[in-house]
């Protein structure tokens, strides 16, 4: 099976803990439903190298030349969305959405996703209802101040709904049976240990 690729856009200031989650488990097969179905792929603008806010460099798979259509397209946050930062990408978001693709897209992301008026329409959240209204978007009636929202293959987040925001992707992507991503989503929002052992025993199979 030829993997689907997610691709994870990069840039300078990109909020290192928003998709760590998310995209560590996409890149993990155990406990999918397909397992090495999907593979992540990292996106920039162009091919040099980028600087996390966190002081990780990475250097991108691909650039925006180079894109082609994938599974989904992951959004994160950071300081150059408010800069006035990458639009480029927008562009891309626009032409996955028009194929059916999905894109995920959490704090600052969500605010080019106002800018672009691709959340004038939709359901949606991020940070606060103040700051995409500080965009001049024309989607107000649409927020919904939840951590995060799903809606026509939309998904935004606020910054400090990490483990939603990959709960979300998951679920749009069937990346795990029903039961094993609550046990996956209890384990990591809670900490309590007895979803661990649910998550064991939902993935390990039976002895002969």
């Amino acid at each position: 099976m030829e993997k689907q690729i997610v691709y994870l856009f990069v840039f300078d200031t990109l909020a290192d803990w928003e998709t760590g989650y998310a995209i560590a488990a996409i890149n993990n097969p155990a406990h999918q439903k397909h397992p090495g179905r999907y593979g992540v792929q990292t996106l920039g603008l162009t091919s040099d190298p980028i600087t996390t806010i966190g002081g990780m460099t990475i250097l991108p798979d691909v650039s925006l030349d180079e894109v082609e259509a994938g599974a989904m397209l992951i959004l994160p946050g950071g300081e150059a969305w408010d800069e006035g930062k990458n639009t480029q990408i927008l562009e891309t978001a626009k032409a996955f959405l028009q194929a059916g693709i999905p894109i995920a897209a959490i704090c600052g992301a969500t605010a080019g996703l106002a800018r672009a008026g691709l959340l004038d329409d939709r359901p949606h959240t991020s940070n606060a209802a103040e700051y995409l209204q500080a965009t001049g978007y024309r989607g107000a009636a649409h927020y919904q101040s939840q951590p995060v929202v799903t809606a026509d293959n939309v998904i935004t987040a606020n910054s400090t709904a990490p483990i939603e925001f990959a709960y979300h992707i998951f679920k749009a992507l069937d990346l795990y049976d029903e039961p094993v991503l609550d046990a996956w989503f209890g384990l990591f929002k809670t900490g309590d240990p007895a979803y661990y052992f649910t998550l064991q025993q939902l993935t390990t199979p039976p002895q002969p």
